[in-house]
C-alpha cells in the first residue's frame, strides 16, 4: 500500500503572470521572504504623481537563487531597486521578478529557470 502524500501546488509562469506585458519597477524593498517554494520581496513604488503603491514581487526558490547569484543579503529592506518582470494576471499588484538590479549597479536574474517565462529580458 502506498501512502498519499499531498501535492504542493506549484504554477506554471504562463498560469500566473502575462509574459507578453514586460513592466519596471523601482522601488525601495519593505519586507523579504526567503521561503520556499518562492523568495518574495516587497517594494513601494512611487509613481510620477508621487503615489506610493506596494508591489509583491515573486522570486525563483532560495535554492535556485544562490545558484544564480543571490544570497540572503543580497536584497536588505532600504535597498533601492529596479525589477524587470511581469505582472501577474489577475490585476493585484504581483510581479514575476525576472531581473533585479541591486543598489551597487549588478543585474541578476530572479526567475525560475524552466518555469516557461521569458528569459532575463531587459524593459
Amino acid at each position: 500500500m502506498a501512502a498519499v502524500m499531498p501535492a504542493l501546488a506549484h504554477h506554471s509562469f504562463s498560469a500566473e503572470f502575462d509574459g507578453a506585458k514586460l513592466i519596471e519597477l523601482r522601488g525601495v524593498v519593505t519586507r523579504i521572504e526567503w521561503t520556499n517554494p518562492h523568495v518574495y520581496f516587497y517594494l513601494d513604488v512611487k509613481d510620477d504623481k508621487g503615489n506610493t503603491t506596494s508591489w509583491g514581487c515573486e522570486a525563483a526558490s532560495p535554492g535556485s537563487l544562490h545558484r544564480q547569484g543571490w544570497n540572503r543579503d543580497s536584497l536588505k529592506v532600504g535597498d533601492q531597486v529596479i525589477v524587470g518582470g511581469y505582472p501577474a494576471r489577475d490585476g493585484s499588484k504581483l510581479a514575476d521578478a525576472r531581473r533585479v538590479t541591486l543598489p551597487d549597479g549588478r543585474r541578476i536574474f530572479g526567475g525560475t529557470p524552466g518555469d516557461g517565462g521569458p528569459g532575463d529580458t531587459k524593459p
